[in-house]
């Protein structure tokens, strides 16, 4: 028996419909762990009867005679904090019925190994925002766990995969490219992944939050409903009871007819009852529109990566709702190819879970892990690399429309981990704090960004004087979370940073990648457009601004007046960036250029409206113009770097140009 050392390699699918968890065997096997009733799938809904909590097919029994006290799908709410469900005077957030879900994970994990799981690693949709990913981890820490890892669904496919297979350790003569195509039931995932003998890469994701076997049920519900009503004149969706029991016979239909061509469905109502058939075509026509919406996601990331079918070697596929004859059809018309179905699309997630577990645990001593030698050393030479789904940036201040926009540092589909810098100035003497608007980019290019909350920074040295330099990272981990740091260039001290939710949590760093070291990249790298930088700037939501950062002078900040900002690291070339690095921002607040040109606004605006930083170059110091481009270091500013602005000190220092060679 596994004494209470022992640490297992745990990895838990928490789904929008079903969960389930698994872990590696000694010999570095995923196997699935069963819950306390024996199922190797938990249906992710909770009922709650009194004090009492339950989780999984008896509250799933539970939701016809008791809808008011049944919750389901939480995993599409979270993230959304004005969602909750309020029953027996008690108030529940998505956290808190995810969490529970977990706790019935767990409690059969236990049950099974004997000893209670506190790590695990917990898949999450590669779309999630860092606020959806942060708040996944809170559930699996109030589920009892004490170290908690996340990975993209994708990833996770793509590991279970190529691992499963024993591919890991084949003798490829050419890097593979996989398309990896995860439509569950409450997202779609898709993402492009290239892996070799020991490493696994991801180049690009994409999908949808809201799209999966749901928005089929939902279809096939509202035809039954309407078929119902048109011949009754009683609709049973006006009744919680009524509508439940027609959910469970829909789900049960869509099941039915991805193994045969004909099903029915019973509808009772008002006392009422009917019976309805239904084939295979039917439903096709009912679900149209939203295969049309798998199939453009998938060709419009291929397009966006300038790739064509005859780069991808194989089209990899999991998630339940990926059963669907129409789904799979639709892949095999559009790709040309076989696709590949080796993997379980119920439990080939949590075994990738499992198995990025096993290559976490491998760097942790034998005594502790329940891994054999063998298993250790095969999972420590495995690697992983996985891309943010959102550019990450910050809110500034557009200096001609004063309009609020984002400012995107690190564009969508950068490798991680990745870190990007951006200088400031400070705006009075003696500054203590500033306020920085962390935003993500939405799912699509037509989403509005996503604001993650205001970071305050604070403990700044002493007597400051006004334009000092402060340097700022904004870095995603490797598992994609968020992390801000700042560093007042004159003394070199680094300050503290506390990401403040639009809620007022205040989050600290997790236990897991909490440590924040400036990254070696090149400060001045320029980058490529970024394809998820959100609506156009006459379109741009304008958050309201806090009203902390509107009573004190010292949260706000201003171009840093001098040429030569202290502590400037060498330039790179804007053709040459460097690798794994973001290029820089797609888009900036556009700001007034050197030379005098009057109808502009003035650089230094009034203290109570200048609640958003203003960009600058991190070789000049000169503000930034729209598409991030510092005018005076573009080529044919010459004449301008000669007339200084007034107000502004003249650089002693060559201005960059596109052509200089690095270190001049």
């Amino acid at each position: 028996m596994a004494t209470k050392k022992t640490t297992y390699a745990v990895g838990i699918d928490l789904g929008t419909t079903y969960s389930c968890i698994s872990y590696l065997t000694p010999q570095g096997q995923p196997q699935t762990l069963p819950n306390t009733e024996g199922e190797l799938s938990t249906p992710s809904v909770v009922f709650i009867d009194g004090s009492e909590t339950i989780v999984g097919t008896e509250a799933l029994r539970n939701s016809v005679t008791h809808p008011e006290q049944v919750i389901s799908h939480a995993k599409r709410f979270i993230g959304d904090p004005n969602k909750c469900w309020v029953i027996g005077g008690k108030v529940y957030n998505p956290v808190d019925v995810s969490s529970a879900i977990v706790r019935k994970l767990l409690d059969g994990a236990q049950e099974f190994l004997g000893v209670p799981v506190t790590r695990a690693v917990i898949t999450v949709p590669a779309q999630f925002s860092e606020i959806q990913r942060q708040q996944t981890v809170e559930a699996g820490r109030k589920a009892g766990l004490t170290h908690v890892d996340i990975i993209n669904e994708p990833v996770a496919a793509a590991l279970c995969h190529v691992l499963s297979e024993g591919m890991w350790f084949a003798e490829l003569a050419n890097e593979q490219t996989i398309m990896v195509f995860d439509l569950g039931g409450g997202t779609f995932d898709l993402s492009l992944v290239k892996y070799n003998k020991n490493e696994v890469r991801v180049k690009a994701s994409g999908g949808d939050l809201h799209l999966g076997g749901l928005d089929w049920n939902l279809a096939l519900e509202k035809y039954i409903c309407d078929q119902f009503a048109s011949e009754t004149g009683l609709d049973p969706r006006l009744d919680r009871e009524s509508l439940q029991a027609v959910t469970l016979e829909v789900e049960q239909v869509k099941r039915a007819l991805s193994v045969r061509p004909k099903a029915s469905v019973m509808v009772q109502h008002a006392g009422r009852r009917k019976t309805y058939g239904l084939d295979r075509h039917r439903f096709e026509e009912l679900t149209r529109q939203l295969v049309q919406r798998t199939q453009d996601i998938t060709l419009g990331m291929l397009k966006a990566n300038k790739l064509g079918w005859a780069h991808v070697d194989t089209v990899l596929v999991t998630g339940g709702a990926s059963r669907m004859p129409m789904v799979r059809d639709m892949l095999k018309r559009v790709s040309g190819t076989t696709l590949n179905t080796s993997l379980s699309p119920d439990q080939s997630i949590c075994h990738g879970a499992a198995y990025y577990a096993g290559m976490l645990l491998s760097g942790q001593s034998l005594e502790k892990s329940s891994l054999n030698k063998e298993a250790t050393a095969k999972l420590s030479q495995m690697k992983q690399q996985s891309v943010n789904a959102r550019g990450l940036g910050i809110l500034v201040r557009d200096m001609e429309s004063q309009r609020r926009v984002p400012h995107f540092l690190i564009p969508a589909n950068s490798p991680l981990p990745i870190a990007f810098r951006q200088r400031f100035g400070t705006v009075v003497p003696n500054q203590k704090r500033v306020h920085l608007h962390i935003v993500e980019s939405g799912t699509s290019d037509t989403d509005p960004p996503v604001e993650l909350g205001a970071c305050v920074v604070d403990d700044f040295p002493s007597r400051l004087p006004v334009g000092s330099p402060i340097e700022v990272t904004i870095r995603y981990d490797e598992q994609a979370r968020v992390h801000v740091e700042a560093r007042e260039l004159v003394s070199g001290k680094s300050a503290r940073t506390t990401i403040v939710r639009k809620e007022n949590v205040t989050q600290g760093f997790t236990e897991e990648g909490a440590s924040a070291d400036l990254v070696s990249a090149e400060a001045d790298v320029a980058a490529p457009k970024v394809r998820t930088a959100g609506p156009s700037q006459s379109g741009i939501q304008q958050p309201s601004v806090p009203p902390a950062a509107r009573a004190t002078k010292a949260s706000t900040f201003v171009p840093h007046p001098s040429g030569k900002p202290a502590e400037t690291p060498p330039s790179t070339p804007r053709k040459q960036p460097t690798p794994n690095r973001p290029a820089g921002p797609a888009k900036a607040a556009e700001q007034p250029r050197r030379a005098a040109a009057p109808p502009r606004v003035k650089m230094t605006i009034p203290l109570e409206e200048a609640d958003r930083p203003i960009p600058l170059c991190n070789h000049c110091g000169e503000p930034l113009d729209t598409r991030g481009r510092c005018p005076a270091c573009l080529p044919g500013a010459t004449q301008r770097k000669s007339r200084p602005q007034a107000g502004t000190a003249a650089s002693s220092q060559p201005r960059k140009t596109r052509k200089r060679p690095p270190g001049n």
